[in-house]
């Protein structure tokens, strides 16, 4: 027969084991479940959004080359047909480029930090 003593601890061992395990087990989901559901949104959101500035851009450009092509009447036309073309590439790289700057813009300076 075991001494009382020896049960309770052994009980208390376990009871600790047990909490340890609980405590690491929702700390490690607190750091990475968690997270991860919140960069899923961002993630979500900002592919929503490149979506759509991708088919602005496209139907913008499609506007400029449409509309220089049209509206223009004789006068792009011939040895000066490939100005609308040139126009429109113009507007598709500057947004490229206005995209990628505010991609690269940094949120703060180290004034405001």
């Amino acid at each position: 027969m075991a001494p009382a003593g020896a049960n309770n601890q052994q009980k208390g061992t376990g009871e600790a084991v047990g909490e340890t395990w609980q405590l690491v087990r929702d700390y490690a989901k607190q750091e990475t479940i968690d997270p991860l559901k919140s960069i899923g949104r961002f993630l979500a959101w900002g592919l929503v959004g490149a979506v759509l500035v991708i088919l602005g851009t496209i139907f913008g450009v499609l506007a400029i080359l449409r509309v220089l092509q049209q509206e223009t009447g004789d006068h792009l036309t011939g040895s000066w047909d490939f100005v609308p073309y040139l126009v429109a590439l113009v507007f598709a790289v500057l947004v490229v480029v206005l995209c990628i700057r505010s991609i690269t813009k940094p949120n703060r300076t180290a004034e405001q930090a």
